[in-house]
């Protein structure tokens, strides 16, 4: 299964059904038990988390909120490209990666484009140093089917030094900003449990492999430690590629020396962000009441069990102790919500035309989410995949490959624990580059589990920081959606993206890994081996 999902030999989905077929003909695990792994809690989640994440791209809010954010920061080169990033890494907490990047990329461009079409202007209207209009400048749209339309051509002997400056200003902010946005997405999935889906696969193999384990990992203790994560690397990011793409003018990449033209170029950029919100209207009945659904599942997902005070998950639906409530409950509960709220406000006493021809047929308002519309953008295939790896993880541990992988790994407990985690989270980011993030999970979280175990170590010292460093896929255009989306812009080569993404590698597997032994803890306990971890021997 490892050597299919590297090479994508078969569908992702198809070689997660391996097990269905196999376990049993190798006397592993019988047929209902390893059919029970393809649908747990963990994919329950993960659904219900989509359902949402539909219905928030179905009425549009995303884009509302984008602009919205957008129209405040300004168009200020260093901050134009920290909205881009906070707004896309904030969509990324809640909705895809891949949805959250095919929506910001096209806002990015019409904004660079505004930018660079008025400064082109300027430079044409500029006199040459003989009096006359520069006639040099020419521009060609080929049809070549790039997917932006926007590519040119430029006849580069023909232009004097400062079209070309401006050209190679334009080219350089293009793929930074390119860059940020799909960076971003990836960054900002790491924050939240259903940000992305490797998150879930840690959620997953916890409750697989360590069934006693008294939900460590839930929404509100993932956010505590992933959180501040994402943000220290986000800020990281957003000065690498700034100082990579902007330069180490800081003063003008913030706008402190603006002259009056380039404020004008701004001003004309912001009219692009200002008449993009303006189109959208006034927020719609849909678009406050998916808002406020959201706002209410992120509270309940915050209180269910937030360890500091009394829950009421707790209070209300358990029994001896034990909680009923999962984060899954939660989250379907909302969704199905949104079958049931209309997307618009009842009018009492409204007719319709059929009502009032004497027929039958009466107009139904219908629902913020239908099922066409699920059935269509749901990605089913994630959820077998989800499956697979939790079956693939139970059949590990049943057959003792885990246990025995992670004896082998025991001379590693000689080595420092920060530098065991720098290590592990180094191997799983390369890897991450090569294949999916969820096979790299999938395949890495049982045997570090194995691992921790055999050396006394809290498996969540190494699975967390290892689970995180499976998102840091920065490298190559094939490494995960986000990049394939901006690569097809037709601005970057894969050498801009590997110079920029091997430094973000490094610095994520930094972050993570100051973050592990820092806030996480006390958050996690992380300084005594849990009893939950201790296997049937007993040794630790």
């Amino acid at each position: 299964m490892a050597l299919f999902w590297c090479t994508e030999a078969l569908p992702l989905a198809v070689t997660a059904l391996l097990p269905v077929l196999f376990f049993p003909l190798m006397g592993i695990m019988d047929s209902t038990s390893v059919c029970k792994e393809y649908l747990k809690d963990t994919n329950m989640l993960f659904l219900g988390g989509l359902l949402v994440a539909i219905a928030v791209e179905h009425c549009n809010l995303h884009k509302r909120i984008a602009l919205r954010v957008l129209l405040i920061v300004g168009v200020r080169p260093a901050l134009l490209l920290m909205g881009f990033m906070g707004v896309t890494a904030f969509l990324s907490m809640w909705i895809s990666n891949t949805a959250t990047t095919a929506m910001m990329v096209p806002i990015a461009q019409a904004v660079l484009d505004q930018l660079h079409q008025s400064e082109q202007r300027k430079m044409e209207a500029k006199p040459t140093q003989n009096g006359s209009a520069n006639p040099a400048f020419e521009l060609q749209e080929p049809d070549n089917g790039q997917a932006n339309g926007h590519v040119v051509t430029i006849e580069k002997e023909k232009l004097p030094e400062d079209q070309r400056q401006l050209e190679k200003k334009h080219r350089n902010l293009s793929k930074g900003m390119s860059l940020s946005v799909c960076y971003s997405s990836s960054i900002g999935g790491l924050a939240t449990l259903t940000g992305t889906t490797p998150n879930l696969v840690l959620k997953g193999q916890m409750d697989e492999l360590f069934p006693d384990n008294h939900n460590v990992v839930n929404f509100a203790s993932w956010f505590g430690f992933a959180f501040p994560t994402m943000v220290i690397l986000l800020v990281l990011s957003w000065f690498w590629l700034m100082v990579m793409f902007l330069g180490f003018d800081f003063k003008k990449n913030f706008g402190y020396r603006a002259s009056a033209s380039e404020q004008m170029h701004s001003d004309t950029a912001y009219d692009v962000i200002r008449r993009e919100h303006r189109s959208l209207g006034p927020m719609k009945f849909s678009e406050g009441t998916v808002l406020g659904l959201f706002i209410f599942l992120v509270l309940l997902w915050f209180t269910r069990e937030p360890g500091f005070m009394p829950s009421w998950a707790n209070a209300l639906f358990s029994r001896d102790g034990v909680s009923y409530v999962t984060d899954a409950t939660v989250v379907i509960f909302i969704a199905l919500l949104m079958f049931f709220v209309p997307s618009e406000i009842p009018r009492c006493g409204s007719r319709s035309r059929r009502q009032e021809e004497g027929t039958k047929e009466i107009q139904v308002t219908p629902a913020l989410l239908d099922w066409p519309t699920v059935h269509k953008k749901m990605p089913w295939n994630i959820i077998i995949l989800l499956g697979g790896g939790f079956a693939l993880a139970k059949g590990s541990e049943v057959s003792g490959l885990s246990e025995w992988l992670g004896s082998k790994l025991t001379p590693l407990q000689s080595i420092p624990h920060p530098a065991i985690v720098f290590l592990l989270c180094l191997l799983v980011a390369a890897f991450t580059e090569c294949t999916s993030n969820v096979a790299t999970t999938t395949l890495f979280l049982p045997i570090l589990a194995s691992m921790a175990q055999a050396i006394c170590l809290n498996p969540l010292y190494v699975m967390l920081p290892c689970t995180l460093a499976a998102s840091l896929a920065f490298m190559l255009p094939v490494a995960t959606a986000p990049n394939a989306i901006v690569f097809s812009y037709g601005q970057l080569r894969v050498m801009d993206m590997v110079k920029a993404g091997c430094m973000l590698n490094l610095l994520g597997v930094l972050t993570i890994t100051f973050a592990i032994n820092t806030w996480a803890f006390p958050l996690f306990d992380l300084h005594h081996f849990p009893s939950w971890a201790n296997g049937t021997n007993g040794q630790c």
